[in-house]
Parts: structure tokens; C-alpha cells; sequence
């Protein structure tokens, strides 16, 4: 049993599949064509995390409507939360990486870091089947779900789209202004329009997180 499997409490049967977990694009490129990267199984783990997702918090938080399960959902399987977990098992120490990104900060990247994630999901699935990928997920998700409900969760985006749609006709649209920095460092800085008009600006490590912190602005110049 590897370190990493010790980590995660799984051991796999079938290596190859471990392995093409943990190949990057890069790596495959630099070695050669008949080296699989773990692109595909990063596919496939999407939907895995989505249902183990989905189906645990529909069955154990009932009284929550279908907007808030929705909002609960995506902030558990998106970007920023799976780089939170792949850095608990320091997922990014065993991703090969060709020279080129592993030197540009690859093994550290939010994007290639949960995109391991997901794959190692898919590799759990396909190794052991459903039952050990929804253990290893929920293994996760779980203790993430009760710190999400210690506090607020702040989507200002959609507390944005909601104030907008009680006006029919009006329109709301996001646009990037500027993208700065190496790419392990990016900085993004995007403003949000109303009917063509610039109601607010943000700036984040990400797209998505230069439009919430451009909604945020909006709804504090709109009094909210």
C-alpha cells in the first residue's frame, strides 16, 4: 500500500487506474502518447461526486428547499472546496507533473488539484465500485457540510439575480476586465452590468470569484 492509499483508506487492486489518477496532461505529453492522463477519469468523477453529493444532502436535509439544496450542492463540488480537500491528503505531492508545470507551481494549482480530485474519485469507482467512492467522498463532505453551516454562505451573485428579476426586462451581465499575473498566481478583475451599465467591480483568484466579489459591490451601492 502507497502513502497516498494509506491516506485515502483505500488500496487498489488495480494500479494502472491509481496511476492515470494522478497523471496530469503535461506529464503524458512529455513522456509519450501511450501514457494515460487522468482527463477522462476526471470526467467520470464529476458525476460520481455529484451523486453521492446530491443524493446525501436530499435524503438528510429535508426541510431545505430546492434553491438552497442547489446552492448547498455547488459549494460543495466546486473548485474551491475540492482544492480544500485534495489539500488534506496533499494530493499535489503525488500528481505527475511534467518538469515544465511542476516548476511553474502546477503541484499547487487550484484547477489541477481538484481536477486530481475528481479522477481519484473515478479511480475508487471503477476500482471498488460505488459504495467505497461515496465512502471516500462523504469522508469529505460531511464534516465540510457542518462547517458551511456554522456560518453564512454568501452567493452574491444570485442574491444579485434574484433583486434584478423582481424588475421584468432588466438585464444582468458579467464581464472579465483584466487578467494579471503568472498562472499559479492569477489575479482577475471583472465588473457586473445592469442593462449595459457598470454597477459594480471585483477583483479574485478566479473569474468566479471576481464576479461575486463584483456582485458584492452592487448590492452594497444598491443599499443591500
Amino acid at each position: 500500500m502507497t502513502e497516498l492509499e494509506r491516506k485515502i483508506g483505500y488500496e487498489f487492486r488495480d494500479e494502472a487506474v491509481f496511476s492515470e489518477a494522478l497523471t496530469h496532461s503535461s506529464y503524458s505529453n512529455e513522456v509519450g502518447k501511450n501514457t494515460k492522463c487522468n482527463e477522462r477519469l476526471e470526467f467520470l468523477g464529476d458525476s460520481v461526486l455529484s451523486l453521492v453529493v446530491t443524493n446525501h444532502i436530499f435524503l438528510n436535509y429535508d426541510k431545505l428547499p430546492e434553491g438552497d439544496l442547489t446552492k448547498l450542492r455547488a459549494s460543495l463540488v466546486c473548485e474551491k472546496t475540492l482544492y480544500k480537500f485534495a489539500k488534506m491528503i496533499s494530493l499535489g505531492s503525488y500528481i505527475k507533473l511534467s518538469r515544465g508545470e511542476r516548476h511553474g507551481g502546477g503541484a499547487d494549482r487550484p484547477s489541477i488539484l481538484s481536477d486530481a480530485f475528481e479522477a481519484l474519485i473515478a479511480a475508487i469507482f471503477l476500482d471498488g465500485g460505488y459504495e467505497e467512492a461515496k465512502r471516500f467522498v462523504l469522508g469529505f463532505i460531511e464534516p465540510e457540510i457542518k462547517n458551511m453551516r456554522k456560518k453564512p454562505v454568501h452567493d452574491y451573485k444570485t442574491t444579485l439575480q434574484e433583486i434584478v428579476q423582481k424588475n421584468p426586462g432588466e438585464r444582468l451581465e458579467y464581464r472579465l476586465i483584466s487578467e494579471s499575473g503568472p498562472d499559479h498566481n492569477k489575479h482577475f478583475v471583472a465588473e457586473v452590468l445592469l442593462n449595459s451599465n457598470s454597477i459594480g467591480k471585483g477583483g479574485g483568484r478566479s473569474k468566479k470569484e471576481a464576479e461575486q466579489q463584483a456582485a458584492r459591490e452592487a448590492l452594497e451601492l444598491m443599499g443591500y
